[in-house]
């Protein structure tokens, strides 16, 4: 291969393998299940080779699989998206404009589950591709992209023994695992995938058929990966969806989640996010910054960006609808929601300018607008859920809408969630006083208080970190448990931390994970998690750190340009400089923005400093 300068642009030239896409070979060649089988295991071994190498094709269909006619022999081509970074967080879009190929795509990359993209991105589409194969049709089928997305979030794909009752059971089950919704239930590694298909192909050379078989028995996971899911929260989630159920039949309520910085409210609400989203719901969110409290309704004007965001990604029918009823809703004041929230303008057009008004006329009038359009997205159809982070923090106005959308006798179908640190909240502290007005007012308002986990749940962890068993994770989890006290963000920065420097490892020989425990006991390490995460920067390179101490200082979000500028640098330097910072996972990179991946933590830990910024 090379890249080669072709007129004014480039040109990538590869050997000619003599193949022809897949899915036009498919057209004339029909496959038998040994062929097919033998193209899996091809494949499967191609993605090891890719995910070996930290690449992530994000884009595996028949289209992008070449076969040689004769020898049969597959390659996989166009990496135009492909990504080199452990993880990423997908954009919400239009589904006509999502990366990828929209039959094919992971729950995950559609942008809409809340979490994060990953390598097992990839094992979603070769099981599409393979279950595509087998059955000669797709798991889902719809002419509405919208649809098709909601498909891959929310409903389970036919079962193989329905759509071709001559086929293996055990086949049904790969295909199973392979299009799991959530990727910690996927394959974890290509090699277990392979396994899996070889044992397949195995018996049917031999004995003509495939016995049933456990699958996954050589699945391990070669990566150090924290799982994202909550442990021992079971009891707290039951609770904010039986408050979304109640609020999808009319009512409106608060659900509070309070503690302690790093036990996991934030987490515990992004749970409730995908069963949300699967029920057509909207889910959105904003979040106070201790740095930026006169900016009235800042957590609000963020989670209405987020909702027009979501709304310019569906149809021009649903898009004309909801301009009709935002248009009804603000009248000749629309335009002064536009000049907060930008987005809007993208779905209504352009608006003349609002009666001019002064002083609590015009804070009264924006009060009432904002009642208005948010009562707009609240809906049967659409139950809307706003999520506000950091209520520790939020404004005075930003109370004060809350209380009124509480107290607005019209208003159903919403569900306020906040979250708030309650170690920071005195008795009268506004949001307190805010809180207990809005109970006076007989208004439906809930609190659940997390507390450390257990150690049953941090062993669970421990062992899902590692791959084991809960008997082989007792040691190490019982260190943990020492260490963070339960503490679930203390105990995954703990838990990385072994890993970075090497005290938990991987034996490839072996196939395990593991963590020489009288080392780690006798090495005597920090219990003070900002110290840990602060020994973990100070490893990156001295560029890097130099660029993180300048974007800590633009804030826990950042766009290349600002930091190019502010870096005196190029745009080029500065992404270099932040590369290893992307790969370490310090900075998560989402869209065209970066964001610190533990800024908040950090922040209630200690006080920024020049040296480390918002990042410790």
């Amino acid at each position: 291969h090379s890249l080669e300068v072709c007129g004014h642009s480039y040109a990538l030239v590869m050997e000619d393998t003599g193949g022809v896409s897949l899915n036009h070979y498919l057209q004339t060649h029909p496959l038998g299940l040994h062929d097919i089988l033998a193209i899996a295991i091809q494949l499967s071994d191609i993605l090891h080779g890719l995910h070996q190498a930290h690449i992530i094709h994000k884009d595996i269909k028949p289209a992008n699989i070449l076969i040689h006619p004769d020898t049969q022999q597959v390659t996989l081509i166009d990496f135009s998206i492909a990504s080199l970074l452990p993880k990423e967080t997908a954009e919400i879009k239009n589904p006509n404009r999502l990366e990828g190929t929209l039959a094919y795509l992971a729950p995950e990359q559609t942008g809409r589950m809340n979490r994060a993209l990953d390598y097992r991105a990839d094992f979603y589409a070769l099981g599409v591709t393979l279950f595509e194969l087998l059955t000669g049709e797709l798991p889902f089928q719809s002419s509405d992209p919208m649809e098709l997305v909601h498909c891959h979030l929310a409903k389970q794909p036919p079962q193989l023994a329905h759509l071709a009752p001559h086929l293996p059971p055990v086949l049904g089950d790969i295909v199973g695992k392979l299009l799991a919704k959530n990727a910690e239930d996927r394959y974890q590694s290509a090699r277990g995938v392979q396994h899996d298909l070889q044992t397949c192909l195995h018996q049917l050379q031999q004995t003509a058929t495939i016995a049933p078989f456990a699958i996954a028995q050589r699945d391990v996971c070669h990566r150090f990966l924290i799982p994202e899911k909550l442990y021992g929260r079971e009891a707290d989630v039951a609770r904010l969806l039986n408050a979304f159920e109640r609020v999808a039949t009319g009512r409106s309520e608060v659900m509070l989640v309070a503690g302690f910085s790093g036990i996991g409210k934030t987490a515990l609400i992004h749970e409730v996010h995908k069963p949300i989203v699967r029920q057509r719901g909207y889910f959105i969110k904003g979040k106070f910054d201790q740095f930026n409290r006169n900016s009235p309704f800042s957590a609000f004007v963020q989670a209405l960006r987020d909702l027009m965001r979501q709304l310019l990604s569906e149809s021009d029918t649903q898009l004309h609808t909801w301009t009709t009823q935002i248009l009804a809703a603000l009248g000749e004041n629309a335009q002064v929601i536009v000049e907060v929230i930008p987005e809007l303008k993208r779905i209504i057009g352009e608006q003349p300018p609002a009666p001019v008004l002064s002083g609590t006329a015009a804070q009264h009038r924006f009060n009432l607008l904002f009642q208005k359009f948010i009562g707009v997205f609240t809906t049967p159809a659409h139950p809307l859920v706003v999520f506000l982070d950091d209520l520790q923090w939020a404004d005075s106005a930003s109370l004060h809408l809350m209380q009124l959308l509480m107290a607005d006798a019209d208003s159903g179908h919403l569900l306020l969630i906040g979250a708030y640190r309650d170690n920071e909240v005195f008795a009268a502290h506004p949001l307190r006083l805010m809180l207990d007005a809005i109970r006076k007012a007989g208004a439906t308002l809930d609190t659940i208080t997390l507390q450390p986990l257990h150690s049953q749940s941090v062993n669970q962890l421990v062992a899902d970190v590692l791959h084991c068993t809960a008997a082989v994770a007792q040691p190490l989890s019982a260190l943990v448990m020492q260490k963070t006290q339960g503490n679930p963000f203390f105990a995954t920065q703990f838990l990385k931390a072994l890993h970075q420097d090497e005290w938990i490892t991987f034996d490839s020989q072996a196939g395990y994970w593991q963590c020489d425990i009288a080392r780690v006991q006798a090495a005597a390490l920090t219990e003070d998690v900002v110290e840990l995460m602060a020994m973990q920067l100070q490893k990156l390179p001295h560029a890097t750190q130099s660029v993180l101490k300048l974007a800590a200082c633009v804030g826990n979000q950042f766009d290349l340009a600002t930091l190019a500028i502010v870096s005196q640098q190029s745009g080029v330097e500065v992404a270099t400089a932040l590369w290893k910072a992307l790969q370490e996972g310090f900075v998560i990179p989402q869209t065209q923005v970066y964001k610190f991946y533990l800024a908040d933590e950090a922040q209630a830990s200690s006080t920024p400093s020049a040296e480390l910024g918002h990042e410790p």
